[in-house]
């Protein structure tokens, strides 16, 4: 068990007049249903935040919400690829260039529930429609205190949209593919009820560059369909119940026939919130998931791995109580918990008579229980122009039950692994500072530190995309962060803000794809990844028009000794130096929007040898809302309108693309 440190130690003593001053209460109003959690804390002040609004979320071309997040300065997947042309197990996402394989070093959250995959820990960013989204906050930096592990990289707070009335939409595309979005919400009470659904369909474009084709390529096919539930109902004079309920299923398929790759989930959380005195927010969730994915030989376009099944569970909840401590302190204690276990089970063929090779099983749990205290003081005597924060967390985590069995066809044993059970302590923290020496400026400073645990798909599930085969690896130990970074917000007015941040952090531990042979990787415990950076971020708007802008810069690189010390000095793989979004909109009335978006995203490795760079791709987008007649606009969209080869992978000189020029057209109706 690890200690605390002297500055865990000055946090308490910190926080101690917060308790001896807890006062006995203040008003209680009644409350009005939102559907949302407790107001931001003072703390939010002090890190590097990005909002994004209704309309930049609304006015992706792809409609696709990895899109809009990629208006964020830092956001990355580990592949360039979206959510219809890549394998969904691939669709990690993190923040400041701290990749480097396909899980999520990101915590994702809609309405406070985490959204990654149990087993695999990617997000299914297909089931979250944008258009059922009211706003997306990305805080980078480690995560520590109320957000818990995972969030080692920053924290992606998806809120939903209270529907009133009915909206929906149908868009077709030049490739005949189609898009159909519906949500409902209506007053229950004196709560609210809403239903949103989405059904997207098609056949895809080539993913393979024509000199590459063979007989037996095949376009990026996508069938999927999520829906959505939320109620809002109040409990007494200032408590809000939330229930909500997401289903979704997803087909793909990729590069060859028979490839094909299917992902479906059912979620459901219930959620208290109380608004008085002592304010609190109580969550407990469930997530039953499954995955499957067929694997065609590269050579022979014959299947060589039935991926068939791999359920997966996860559990949780949370609970954050605010005391009343005066208006100068808001202080924050909580404990959560989640679980996630969950098995693959895969069967292997010969490429050349297509006999049963191998029966594989494997899988485990994966737990962790976390206890948290923050608090921001606001002196008083400053006017509230000071904001002290300050957070301390403490986590159990523990892998049990680990196991990978591999059989032959008779049934006899080829291989077997049974992972010993392991559970440790691990402390967090994160502190930081923001101050206000005039309305227009604010200086802020912030440190942290963050946990991450393997995903049972690290530790138990070996992977082929033929003919590379990547290892999984039983012992591979926790990614642990630290880190700080210094920043500057300037907002001359109302309708302009600019945004500078400059950052520091280092992953511990950090697990990837070691390259060991061309053929061969393993999932391993790096000594370390460190990036450093800028990022920089503008709004602004002037009478119709509004600008909306970021820019990145990281220079990452893995830390490398031992096994590793090839390695050293590299940069981590599918890490780009920069990174860029503008967007600029004119929007002269209402219901009218037309807007331009350029995205840029730097070179970057295709593994960690460095061998193959994949080049630099720079992408515009066109988005135009025009009215109709009474509620009814006309929607237009052009992704990639320049039709950038936008190279998503090189394996051995096996190239996929992202997504060619794609126009969309269609109808909207708000009421």
């Amino acid at each position: 068990m690890k200690t605390p440190s002297y500055s865990a130690v000055a946090f308490l003593a910190f926080c101690a007049p917060s308790y001896l001053n807890a006062q006995d209460g203040g008003d209680e109003n009644i409350i009005i249903v939102t559907g949302q959690g407790l107001e931001d804390a003072p703390s939010t002040a002090a890190y590097a935040v990005t909002d994004l609004d209704r309309e930049v979320i609304e006015g992706a071309a792809s409609g696709r919400l990895e899109d809009v997040l990629r208006n964020v300065a830092g956001f990355q997947q580990f592949r360039r690829s979206d959510s219809r042309s890549s394998n969904p197990s691939a669709q990690g996402v993190t923040l400041r260039g701290l990749g480097g394989n396909a899980s999520s070093r990101a915590l994702v959250l809609l309405d406070g529930v985490p959204m990654a995959d149990p087993f695999f820990g990617y997000i299914p960013f297909s089931a979250i429609d944008p258009a059922g989204l009211a706003s997306v906050r990305v805080t980078r930096g480690g995560g520590s205190g109320p957000f818990g592990a995972g969030a080692l990289s920053g924290t992606i707070e998806l809120e939903s949209a209270n529907a009133s009335g009915l909206a929906a939409s149908a868009l077709i595309n030049d490739r005949a593919e189609t898009e159909l979005s519906a949500s409902y919400g209506a007053e229950l009470g004196a709560g609210f009820a809403a239903v949103h659904g989405r059904w997207d369909r098609g056949k895809g474009f080539f993913t393979t560059p024509t000199d590459q084709r063979v007989p037996a390529t095949a376009r990026a096919r996508f069938d999927s369909w999520s829906t959505g539930l939320r109620v809002a109902v109040p409990v007494g004079d200032t408590v809000e119940l939330q229930a909500r309920g997401l289903f979704f299923d997803d087909s793909r398929t990729l590069r060859f026939d028979g490839a094909d790759s299917r992902h479906q989930g059912q979620d459901a959380s219930v959620r208290l919130v109380g608004k008085g005195a002592w304010q609190f927010d109580a969550l407990a969730y469930v997530q039953a998931r499954n995955f499957a994915n067929e694997v065609i030989s590269s050579t022979r376009f014959v299947r060589v791995l039935d991926q068939r099944n791999t359920p997966s569970t996860g559990i949780g909840g949370k609970l954050e109580i605010r005391p009343p401590v005066g208006d100068a302190h808001t202080l924050r204690i909580g404990v959560d918990y989640r679980k996630s276990d969950g098995e693959l089970q895969e069967e292997s063929f010969s490429a050349f008579t297509g006999a049963l090779g191998e029966r594989r099983r494997g899988g485990g749990t994966n737990s962790d229980v976390g206890v948290f205290i923050e608090n921001d003081w606001t002196p008083q005597a400053l006017g509230g122009g000071l904001v002290l924060t300050g957070g301390l967390r403490a986590d159990r985590t523990s892998i049990t039950g680990g196991f990978y069995r591999a059989v032959d066809a008779a049934g006899a044993l080829v291989q077997e692994t049974i992972a010993e059970d392991r559970s440790d302590w691990s402390v967090s923290w994160r502190g930081g500072a923001a101050y206000q020496p005039a309305d227009t400026v604010k200086l802020r400073a912030a440190a942290y530190t963050g946990l991450r645990l393997p995903t049972l798909n690290e530790l138990y599930r070996p992977f082929v995309i033929f003919p590379i085969v990547t290892q999984a690896n039983a012992e591979l130990e926790n990614e642990r962060l630290r880190g700080f970074e210094l920043g500057a917000d300037f907002t001359p007015s109302d309708d302009v803000s600019f945004a500078l941040t400059a950052f520091d952090n280092r992953v511990k531990n950090a697990i990837a794809n070691v390259t060991l042979t061309p053929t061969l990787r393993q999932r391993q415990n790096l000594p370390a990844i460190s990036t450093q950076g800028i990022e920089a971020g503008i709004k602004a708007k002037l009478g119709a028009f509004r600008f909306d802008g970021s820019l990145g810069f990281t220079d990452a690189e893995i830390e490398g000794e031992g096994a590793s010390l090839a390695l050293d000095s590299n940069r981590p793989p599918q890490v780009p130096r920069w990174s860029g979004s503008a967007r600029l909109a004119w929007q002269p009335a209402d219901r009218w929007t037309l807007a331009a978006t350029l995205r840029h995203t730097g070179a970057q490795f295709e593994d960690d040898s460095e061998a193959v760079a994949l080049p630099a791709a720079t992408t515009l987008d066109l988005f135009a809302e025009i009215p109709l007649l009474r509620q009814f606009s006309l929607i237009a969209r052009a992704e990639n309108i320049t039709n950038e080869d936008v190279v998503t992978r090189n394996s051995g000189g096996a190239i996929d693309l992202g997504a060619p020029r794609t126009l969309w057209l269609g109808v909207q109706l708000r009421r």
